[in-house]
């Protein structure tokens, strides 16, 4: 069983990309297209890997996936004046998923304040209408010497956070940094939140917890902000009217926080608006040793035949103090492609295949500097990447 349960492309929608009778693979000649944007700091690095990944998918599978590369963020700015060009924002919406790598660094921030705003991820994933982020946590026995929790808080969790992308916070009008009639200067930021967009992401998660079997957890700060208050009364009635044999649970965000470090395995499918799901996904990745092994996969709502638009990118950032240096950690952005493999690839065996190579290749000892429990020689990104492939070729051979 995958980590999601869930199907990008609908059974719906098979008969006809495949030719009639529904099944899926090579025998039917599949071919999907995916553009990859490695971006800014060590994006690229670690995009590459999980492009190697793929090849191998394609060489030993039997996958079908034409990766076209363009820039993003400062490379793309120094030589177009843009982070993006807009022929490849247009054509994000176009293809069977986008594989980003990171955003961000000193070289980016250098980009006049103006550029950046429009042409941002954040406007990526509007453009999109990727609106449900999917940020799987799993906790690794493997890491059970490299984590600061216990061994046995963090065996066996597998808790999937759905962060809502398109609205709140990050989005809010008015906001920015003005100079009041007194001199100082007042910096805002607007959090809203309109009916339809919880009612979407609400839907969504309860969709996910309902395929999983499992419980939800809406997460809010209903107890101080009015926004929030609407969240909560929105998802209770969702789930009441609509998902009545879902168990769901509210929980405030601060009590949140605690529990996901003192108690992870009480959580299955956690809903938080934008920020809440940004910073408590972060704080997730504690149980996985590192955000390095963190994926994400955001999704739009789907079209007419089934198809959703689908965005992965590893949870990390840019790292700028260890860019070109060859030691980034690849398995978020390997596992991301995990992801596309799931659902926008129509591979969900082959999404189990990767992840017990990664399984398979940390259990074998190999690990990048963020993951090293201390003595031992650290893996570069390439020899990580290349102690995955090797399970997944004795995996394939067995």
């Amino acid at each position: 069983m995958g980590i999601l349960n869930l199907l990008l492309v609908s059974p719906a929608a098979i008969p006809e990309r495949c030719g009639g009778d529904g099944l899926i693979g090579e025998d039917m000649g599949l071919s999907y297209r995916m553009i990859v944007l490695g971006g800014d700091g060590i994006g690229p690095e670690v995009t590459a890997e999980a492009v190697r990944v793929m090849d191998w998918f394609g060489e030993h599978r039997g996958l079908d996936i034409t990766a076209r590369h363009e820039l993003y963020g400062a490379a793309a700015y120094r030589a177009h004046g843009a982070v993006i060009g807009e022929a490849v924002m247009a054509d994000l919406r176009e293809v069977d998923a986008v594989l980003f790598g990171a955003t961000g660094g000193p070289d980016y921030d250098e980009i006049p304040l103006e550029i950046r705003r429009r042409d941002s991820l954040l406007r990526i994933r509007k453009h999109m209408a990727v609106f449900a982020n999917l940020r799987p946590v799993i906790g690794y026995d493997e890491l059970a010497d490299t984590v600061s929790m216990k061994a046995e808080a963090i065996s066996g969790v597998n808790m999937m956070i759905v962060r809502e992308l398109n609205g709140g916070i990050y989005f809010g009008q008015p906001r920015g940094v003005t100079v009041s009639a007194n001199g100082l200067e007042r910096g805002v930021n607007t959090l809203v939140y309109e009916t339809p967009e919880i009612e979407r992401i609400a839907r969504f998660a309860f969709d996910l917890t309902k395929q999983r079997g499992g419980h939800l957890h809406s997460i809010d700060k209903s107890n101080v902000l009015e926004c929030h208050q609407l969240w909560r009364r929105i998802v209770t009635r969702i789930g009441a009217e609509e998902y009545p044999a879902v168990s769901l649970t509210h929980m405030i965000v601060d009590n949140c926080a605690m529990q996901i470090i003192r108690d992870p395995k009480q959580f299955d499918v956690v809903l938080a608006d934008n920020m809440f799901g940004d910073i408590l996904s972060d704080l997730a990745g504690a149980i996985s040793g590192s955000l390095g092994m963190l994926p994400s996969a955001s999704l739009s709502l789907p079209d007419d035949s089934g198809r959703r638009r689908a965005l992965y990118e590893p949870v990390h950032g840019s790292a700028p103090d260890i860019a070109g240096q060859g030691i980034a950690n690849p398995l978020g952005a390997i596992l991301s492609f995990g992801l596309a493999l799931e659902l926008s690839f129509n591979s969900p065996g082959e999404a189990e295949m990767l992840r017990q190579a990664v399984h398979g290749a940390l259990a074998a000892g190999v690990r990048t500097p963020d993951i090293m429990a201390g003595g031992g020689t650290a893996a570069s990104t390439a020899e990580m990447t290349d102690a995955v492939l090797a399970e997944l070729q004795r995996l394939h051979d067995a």
